[in-house]
């Protein structure tokens, strides 16, 4: 792909104000030798979006006007490039921005594809290219787009994870409607884009650090690895405060360090045994199942993490454990052989105690396989609560302050919504948002979590395995309380009559023996639509088991088996978008952009 050595004229200038004024499609992209004709964004957060490092976008967001401002690298750029999202990162029926030659002119668009995979071209232009140019670093593609542009073809920018899809195009494109992206075999990569724009606090003068990586690992050569280490804290360590904690990524491998997380282990524990291997190995030793105390987590295209000036996260002292445990999750899908890797968490504290001691509370499902989500499932959902029941027992009358929450699953995770219920109404939307700011006390917490299980023809249970599943919110908060976790599963005597209902629908003995486990019961099941749509409704109606734990993982005083789900009768909505106040979409254009410019690419 060539694009013309140009630079820009007044009569270049006066054509491009005239063409706007026109509402004429094609624009002539000024050389990257000249001075812009715009005010360039400062683009504040960055992610690789290939394992080889060929591709990297950098992002910011303008709340006020609801707009995202991308900008693309590629370092070696062919006849073009495809980016995308879709809801799960599919290659069809995605929301896709090209850039593409057809062997003599190169162009910009907004396209889509279809069911099949095969691309068309949107009667509505919804990206705004802003820049092109050429450096010794690669190709840059500068542009632009509203969360939500009301056409049915686009889609909606939200908080929470948006899958990006990506493909480079090796030929020239004489038409798209040649272009089918399934057989692009596109890349995939997941990413926050929505970020809060709140500035961070200033880290204090006597601030100290301490780096928790791991030991120089050689990375597997397979697609998913979960290492484990276990790190020491300095012998009587005092009380110090984490007011801010940051990823350390090893140079080149920021494409394959997915998420990494650091765990304190219980403090009940006099030693810990030093292991460095598989989180998933045999070999493993138990004790490690016990460090399961959040510290710090951190996820691919993640910001440092701050705590609040008034508040700090414990790090030492009385009461506390010196064995951490890191977790890195390695993504390789190209297995790459050989690459070594030190990976890990720089927390930083301080020993100037702040105002509150910040504590870290567990929402959502118990690690229990009594929750389980049917094979072939294209959307499961799974609910977890903290019935008001537990907040009133073991919150302050005057409540607890959540500053950030983080959420989790594994493999099979779609999306994780967790809401604040009061009265039956749903109040707010607590989620990974430093601007959200709510007090409560004897409110309900209720987490819901969504699955995919299209892939698997084995019931996936809960647990602690990768091929297992999570329901996971880690709410930030303060005052630190004695609750660590307000969780809950169904009932069990309510999942036996599952089991025996379902058995004797499919014709089998029901067994009831003492040493047959829940795993190996739903492994029996023969699934259908019945089956799976009788489990759904046992788990909306049934009573729960509360988990309403202290800090010493015992229970708060109370009765906690077979409580009622609380009753949620009035959901929030969202506040509508700019495109839909107006009444018309976001761009009246339907062509591509013809791009012109400087260089070689």
């Amino acid at each position: 792909m060539r694009l013309l050595n140009k630079d820009l004229r007044l009569q270049d200038v006066i054509l491009m104000y005239l063409t706007v004024l026109a509402t004429v499609v094609v624009l002539l992209v000024a050389s990257y030798q000249a001075p812009a004709v715009h005010s360039r964004p400062a683009l504040a957060y960055h992610i690789p979006l290939d394992p080889s490092g060929q591709l990297e976008l950098s992002w910011n967001i303008s709340y006020p006007t609801q707009e995202v401002y991308l900008e693309l690298k590629v370092k070696e750029l062919h006849h073009g490039v495809l980016l995308g999202m879709s809801d799960q990162g599919e290659p069809t029926n995605a929301d896709l921005v090209l850039l593409w030659d057809d062997g003599h002119k190169s162009y910009f668009g907004d396209a889509w594809s279809d069911n099949e995979g095969r691309v068309m071209l949107d009667t509505q232009q919804d990206y705004e290219l802003l820049e092109t140019h050429q450096s010794t670093e690669g190709f840059f593609l500068l542009f632009k787009r509203p969360f939500s542009t009301c056409d049915p073809h686009d889609y909606i920018i939200e908080e929470g994870t948006v899958h990006i899809i990506y493909a480079m195009l090796e030929r020239p494109i004489l038409s798209l409607h040649e272009l089918n992206i399934s057989h692009l075999q596109p890349g995939i990569q997941r990413v926050l884009l929505l970020r809060p724009d709140a500035p961070s606090p200033a880290l204090p003068r006597d601030v100290r650090t301490l780096e928790v990586l791991a030991p120089d690992v050689i990375i597997p050569t397979q697609e998913t690895t979960y290492w484990c280490h276990i790190y020491q804290l300095p012998p009587n360590m005092p009380k110090n405060h984490i007011v801010m904690y940051e990823s350390v990524i090893t140079p080149g491998n920021e494409a394959i360090v997915h998420h990494i997380e650091v765990f304190e282990c219980s403090p009940q524990m006099d030693t810990v045994p030093q292991y460095s291997g598989s989180c998933d190995s045999k070999m493993k030793p138990r004790k490690l199942n016990y460090c399961r105390h959040v510290l710090a987590a951190w996820a691919l295209g993640a910001e440092p993490f701050y705590y609040p000036a008034d508040a700090g996260l414990p790090l030492g002292g009385e009461g506390s454990s010196r064995f951490l445990r890191l977790e890195v999750h390695y993504h390789n899908p190209l297995l790459i052989s050989g690459r070594r890797d030190s990976s890990g968490i720089r927390l930083w504290y301080t020993p100037s105690l702040r105002r509150f001691d910040a504590g870290i509370m567990e929402l959502g499902l118990v690690y229990t396989p009594v929750m389980a989500i049917p094979p072939r499932q294209r959307s499961f959902q799974l609910t977890g609560y903290c019935t008001a029941k537990c907040t009133q027992t073991a919150l302050p009358v005057g409540g607890v302050h959540i500053f950030a929450s983080q959420l989790h699953t594994h493999l099979a995770g779609l999306g994780v919504r967790t809401v604040l219920v009061r009265g039956g109404r749903e109040v707010d939307v607590v989620q990974e948002d430093k601007h959200f700011s709510t007090h409560y006390q004897g409110d309900a917490l209720v987490t819901k979590c969504t699955y995919n299980t299209e892939d698997r023809n084995k019931a996936t249970v809960g647990g602690f395995g990768i091929m297992e599943e999570m329901c996971v919110n880690y709410v930030h908060y303060y005052p630190r309380t004695q609750l660590e976790l307000c969780k809950s599963h169904v009932d069990t005597d309510y999942l036996q009559k599952y089991f025996s209902l379902i058995n004797r629908f499919q014709g089998r003995e029901s067994c009831s023996c003492p040493g047959t486990t829940v795993e190996e019961q739903f492994s029996l099941l023969s699934w259908d639509g019945f089956s799976g749509e009788v489990l759904n409704s046992l788990y909306l109606t049934s009573p729960i088991s509360m988990h309403c734990n202290q800090s010493t993982a015992e229970l708060f005083p109370g009765e906690w088996e077979k409580q009622e789900i609380p009753v949620v009768t009035a959901e929030l909505q969202r506040a509508p978008y700019p495109c839909e106040l107006s009444g018309r979409a976001s761009s009246q254009n339907d062509n591509p952009t013809e791009v012109r410019s400087s260089g070689s690419v």
